[in-house]
């Protein structure tokens, strides 16, 4: 039994590739079945340790970006495509899978249109309340559709979709609670905010929750992940904006959170202020309140699309980034932080929005495509 995922290009395709190859290898035992080989057809590994340690074999597939716009670099993405779709096209042939799983993404469709010229059963997954271009195409012959938000549904056929929510990596699934403090240097009594604008950091939120420090230190502790570009400019930043403050002790910056420290973070926070990416599906599992702050210019302005879908649940309210003064994220932290009665209803609503089984689900149809294909 094969099976080939494809997808890449960010961690928002990559990281639920790699949920879905945990919970496949969990099916696999619990069904005694012979362990499938697991390839990814990407462009870039993104990370070769992760495909490592999930045994999932990598075959690079180059591929190109397809502007809406005029850009000479449209003429080099094309022949990238083109040459991605000559080396699918042979390596599909010769590995013939028992069903391919698309993520989505420039970066899947070479590997997916190899699929359909051979008739090997494709199954896709959408991230966004809005479906991207290449998934769109897929959809009309993919056998079996996953979508993360239920808007997406009515841009594919209806019965193929099924509303399954974004598969999660076990590692970052469940908040830890216990030793969460001590790990962090957090004080016990005093509630936690959790920043990030994803692995990169985000640039205008930071600015943002530095300029509200003085104000959000007064009440709360601020866990901050702010990328490992801007880390050294954010501490100097915090310095001044601190300097002889003595609650300057309740910030604490991280270039990055490995899976341990963000699961503890998670169990200790009261609120999360975030970007609008695949991050809202952590947010979602750990049913924590939010306010999301997308970023503007996105594909299609995927964020922003998918921030208000997700609010529309009750789970988050949305700050669009030209109204993220520092005097109304200060206000609108404390309307939900100090009010209990919002804060419950927020996580209530978090935690009906979360599909914790997503990975386990789309695991056990592509088991069961390869299976009867074989």
């Amino acid at each position: 039994m094969k099976i080939l995922f494809t997808g890449g290009g960010s961690g928002g395709h990559f990281y639920p590739i790699i949920a879905v190859a945990e919970a496949m290898q969990n099916l696999v035992l619990e069904r005694k079945l012979i362990e499938p080989k697991l390839y990814y057809a990407a462009p870039e590994p993104y990370d070769r340790d992760m495909l490592l340690v999930n045994n999932l074999i990598f075959m690079r597939t180059p591929a190109g970006k397809m502007r809406r716009y005029f850009s000479l670099l449209n003429i080099v993405d094309t022949i990238k495509t083109g040459w991605g779709i000559i080396r699918s096209v042979i390596r599909v042939f010769f590995l013939y899978p028992d069903v391919v799983f698309g993520k989505g993404g420039y970066a899947s469709f070479p590997t997916l249109l190899a699929a359909r010229l051979f008739r090997i059963p494709v199954v896709i997954h959408e991230s966004d309340s809005i479906p991207g271009r290449v998934n769109l195409w897929a959809g009309k012959f993919a056998v079996k559709i996953a979508v993360s938000f239920p808007e997406a549904a009515e841009f594919f056929p209806k019965e193929k979709v099924a509303f399954t929510g974004n598969p999660i990596r076990k590692a970052i699934l469940m908040p830890v609670r216990e030793g969460a403090h001590e790990f962090l240097k957090l004080d016990p009594t005093v509630p936690v905010i959790f920043v990030t604008g994803g692995s990169q950091g985000a640039v205008a939120l930071n600015d943002a929750v530095l300029g509200a420090l003085p104000k959000l230190l007064e009440k709360y502790q601020i866990v901050h992940q702010v990328g490992e570009a801007n880390i050294k400019e954010v501490e100097g930043r915090a310095r001044v904006e601190l300097a002889d403050n003595t609650l300057a002790d309740r910030y604490k910056p991280f270039a990055y959170l490995n899976d341990l420290a963000l699961s503890m973070t998670a169990g200790v926070a009261k609120l999360v202020i975030s970007r609008a990416g695949s991050t809202i599906f952590e947010i979602a599992a750990w049913g924590i309140p939010s306010i999301l702050v997308p970023l503007e210019g996105s594909a299609s302005d995927h964020q922003v699309k998918n921030a208000f879908a997700y609010a529309r649940s009750g789970a988050a309210v949305v700050i669009e980034q030209n109204n993220l003064a520092s005097h109304v994220l200060v206000s609108e932290v404390a309307r939900i932080v100090d009010n209990a009665d919002i804060s419950r209803t927020m996580s209530t609503a978090a935690r009906d929005f979360s599909r914790a089984d997503a990975a386990r689900t789309i695991a056990g149809a592509l088991l069961d495509i390869a299976l009867s294909h074989e």
